[in-house]
């Protein structure tokens, strides 16, 4: 199978239901914002770290691909048989698990510190982008509600995992504290 098929050379691209939308579109920025993401905790899975575990962050991605397979289905279409987005509770036990070896955050903290946080910050980013794109979509367009909230819960996940990275890097949070003029 080739992977060219220049059939997006003019600008448009296919979604599962068989529509053809211009790459312009907000359901195409949609997944290809989470797509995106999946490429983010990608480079996650490949940092030297232990807060989280390789399977982990695979289970991630493949939640997002499904998020994709939804988010790319004509709203008149049937979303393809076995794809699902996993339920936010999973992350939100690692949220957890990874709090209980943080201090308290007591106020806002800048990105930074180590690449491995910063990275993940900039996931945290590329997710809430992604979510802001669903809801836009959202407007014009009925998403799944289940896609929405699996997104915010992983933005957590993602800054909760920064926190966690910072502290395993024997680095320190650098607090936001607003200058006064």
């Amino acid at each position: 199978m080739k992977i060219y098929t220049k059939t997006g050379d003019k600008g448009e691209t296919s979604i599962i239901g068989g529509r053809r939308l211009p790459k312009h579109h907000p359901r195409i920025e949609a997944y290809g914002t989470v797509d995106e993401l999946i490429a983010w905790i990608g480079w996650l899975r490949g940092a030297d770290q232990h807060c989280v575990t390789v399977d982990e962050l695979i289970a991630i991605q493949a939640s997002l691909m499904s998020c994709c397979s939804i988010i790319s289905t004509d709203p008149s279409a049937k979303v393809p048989e076995g794809i699902n987005v996993d339920d936010p509770s999973v992350l939100e036990r690692s949220i957890d698990r990874m709090e209980e070896h943080l201090p308290a955050l007591t106020s806002f903290i800048l990105p930074g510190g180590h690449p491995n946080a910063a990275n993940s910050n900039i996931a945290r980013c590329v997710c809430r982008r992604a979510e802001r794109a669903l809801l836009r979509l959202n407007e014009k367009e009925k998403v799944d509600s289940s896609v929405i909230k699996y997104l915010n819960r992983l933005s957590d996940y993602l800054f909760v995992l920064s926190r966690c990275l910072t502290y395993e890097a024997e680095k320190e949070e650098v607090k936001w504290i607003p200058r006064k003029k």
